[in-house]
């Protein structure tokens, strides 16, 4: 999430997507991303910028807001950051499949990249309403299937995410309608592996 610090400009400005709106068609549609990317990650963005004028939260950063900040503050950080992460970790041309470290750890911790996908798909398709299904490591290094009801970020428990599955129906319906299923098998066909082995490595 990029940020200002002049008076006359936002305080954060929504990312631009590192890829075209139509490149990863058919998973995911140009106009899904339109909407996606351009209405509701920056109207999350916009209207943080709108709560913290003149709050203590007005010069902290954005996981700062997000750890601290209750009420219509969180939620507008939380969707703001989910976002930017999870555009972030999808590509035109990914890696499809995680290495090195990561492949490890998935593999100590689940079985197999396959389990995983199951595992995220079973939550993504019980998670009732709106929210998001995380992929996280927890403090003792341990990898585990999060579920987050609405703005949900596991940075609240202490955890840091890794890959981020977005359940909102803002992010599918256009294209799948009711079918979240669908929507997040297809999202496996344009998630950068590489993308969440660098967040991994991070330390």
């Amino acid at each position: 999430m990029a940020t200002t610090d002049t008076a006359s400009s936002p305080r954060f400005t929504p990312q631009d997507l590192p890829y075209a709106y139509d490149a990863l068609a058919p998973a995911i549609s140009e106009e899904t991303m339109h909407y996606h990317h351009d209405k509701h990650y920056a109207g999350y963005v916009d209207k943080l910028n709108e709560l913290i004028v003149d709050t203590p939260f007005a010069g902290q950063p954005l996981e700062d807001i997000i750890l601290s900040a209750d009420g219509p503050v969180y939620n507008n950080a939380a969707q703001a950051w989910n976002h930017a992460f999870f555009f972030g970790q999808l590509s035109p041309k990914p890696q499809k499949e995680p290495s090195g470290e990561l492949l490890e750890a998935i593999n100590r911790n689940f079985g197999s990249l396959d389990e995983l996908k199951v595992q995220i798909g079973r939550a993504a398709a019980g998670l009732f309403g709106s929210g998001w299904v995380w992929l996280a490591e927890d403090p003792s290094g341990r990898l585990a299937v999060v579920s987050e009801q609405n703005a949900g970020n596991p940075m609240r428990h202490g955890m840091k995410p890794l890959l981020a599955i977005d359940v909102w129906e803002h992010a599918y319906y256009i294209d799948y309608r009711n079918r979240r299923a669908d929507a997040v098998e297809a999202l496996w066909g344009v998630v950068d592996w590489k993308v969440v082995g660098d967040r991994y490595a991070e330390k």
